[in-house]
């Protein structure tokens, strides 16, 4: 979670609220109680930070009035109703005033717990979308544009932001649509650095256009050179250059790339002058430089100039985790730029998202995007047509059950050896060991350690 979330407990009957209490704390959550509706009300505002788990019968206002003040401040905050066995049409109520889930007595601790859990991670997915509206609408740089909850992606932000402001060149390393271009971007937009970002793609030029492209010519350099021309690296001075494609540089540039990357100096073709550049290279690549360079085909002396920080790039079918929020994302951008209505995705139409190998990784999942709003057939979801709202689980839900059915499937395959599972999702076990705890998979088979 991008900030700790916390539980609002609502319950005057005190050994109640002890019990409660006990339970959530014990299972790692943060909780704050009070015994009435009164008490509660000014600790929540539009945004709160949590979720909100109260009692039907209070002293002074009930809960079903504080379920509805919820409502009323944010629709979206979740409120978990604790209900009695005579109060079934007063929960029925709440949830047409906007509960989330109750929860009648009595019950199991693991009960409470499982379901605020699920209530936070809802809550946890919302206030991130939020905040992602909020950032597009400034336009922020920095790492607020490398989007996911994974713990991939947590580590990649946190790698960006501690080496953004230090001289030392970056690699960045990842398939193909994977985001190395936004990152080359939030380093630079952290680095402090007053130049452009000055980006070129070393595939996309024939050899002799390259070197004029990255070094400069002068007048008569060769044929065709009529006027002076301010190569990439030069342009780049006091800024950042990005060189994408690294692995597709020819031998020859890659020699006077070395170069600058020592000296700092940059000599344009056809002079015989030296221009010093102060500029930071981050370059990026979708091969195995190390295996290029044991092979001859890349020199080992340039990768091993530019590998002294490296960026690793998880392709996105190894954090399906962050599907919903970037889809989320890339809807929002299409709606604004086709000055269409954002649609509501469907359950089915996200499990298939989820299911998805992802070859053209985030890339691919902005064109489904795209097409979603356009409302034009895509390759992965077929004919786009978004069936109406009122038949949709919450993006949340969703996730949550095709995450539970992938756990339980991994489990099954695996004898019921949280290890192995975990193994084969490629998440650690421990984290595998809560979110089975969390689904109630237990009874699936006894897990073997």
């Amino acid at each position: 979670m991008s900030q700790e979330l916390s539980v609002l407990l609502v319950e005057d009957d005190l050994p109640m609220q002890l019990g409660c209490l006990q339970a959530l704390q014990l299972a790692g959550l943060t909780v704050d109680a009070v015994e009435s509706a009164e008490a509660a009300r000014p600790r929540l505002t539009a945004g709160f930070p949590g979720v909100v788990v109260t009692d039907m019968r209070l002293p002074g206002a009930d809960g079903l009035s504080l379920v509805r003040h919820c409502h009323e401040l944010e629709p979206e905050l979740p409120v978990i109703m604790i209900t009695g066995h005579g109060d079934v049409s007063l929960a029925v109520e709440a949830m047409r005033s906007g509960a989330y889930d109750f929860i009648p007595k009595p019950f199991s601790p693991e009960v409470l717990v499982e379901v605020v859990r699920r209530a936070l991670d809802k809550r946890a997915l919302t206030l991130e979308v939020v905040a992602l509206r909020e950032a597009l609408a400034r336009k922020e740089g920095g790492t607020a544009r490398l989007i996911g909850r994974s713990p991939q992606m947590v580590a990649v932000r946190q790698l960006v932001a501690r080496v953004a402001s230090a001289r030392a060149d970056v690699l960045i390393r990842g398939e193909t649509g994977t985001g190395k271009e936004l990152v080359a971007q939030a380093l630079h937009d952290l680095s402090g650095r007053k130049g452009p970002l000055v980006a070129l793609n070393c595939g996309g030029l024939p050899d002799n256009l390259l070197d004029s492209e990255l070094f400069g010519h002068e007048v008569g350099a060769f044929t065709g050179a009529a006027k002076r021309r301010i190569g990439k690296i030069e342009h780049a001075h006091h800024g950042t250059l990005f060189l994408d494609e690294l692995e597709s540089m020819p031998m020859g540039v890659q020699i006077k790339l070395l170069r600058v990357l020592q000296d700092r100096v940059v000599e344009r073709l056809g002079s015989n002058a030296q221009v010093a550049v102060d500029c930071r290279v981050v370059a990026a690549t979708k091969d195995d430089l190390l295996h290029k360079a044991q092979d001859g085909s890349f020199r080992s002396d340039l990768y091993y100039r530019l590998n002294v920080v490296t960026i690793d790039l998880p392709p996105l079918r190894e954090r399906r985790e962050d599907i919903p929020l970037l889809l989320e994302h890339f809807l929002l951008l299409a709606a604004s730029r086709y000055g269409l209505p954002q649609p509501v995705v469907s359950a089915a139409q996200l499990r298939a998202l989820m299911a998805h190998h992802w070859p053209g990784n985030v890339r691919e999942l902005r064109n489904v995007a795209d097409c979603l709003v356009l409302g034009v057939p895509s390759e992965v979801l077929g004919d786009g047509e978004v069936p109406a709202a009122a038949t949709m689980l919450s993006l949340a839900e969703t996730v949550e059950d095709f995450e539970r059915s992938l756990i339980r499937e991994a489990l099954g395959r695996h004898g019921g050896s949280i290890t192995r599972a975990a193994q084969a999702l490629r998440v650690p076990k421990t984290t595998l060991a809560d979110k089975v705890r969390k689904y109630g998979l237990q009874s699936v088979s006894s897990p073997a350690q």
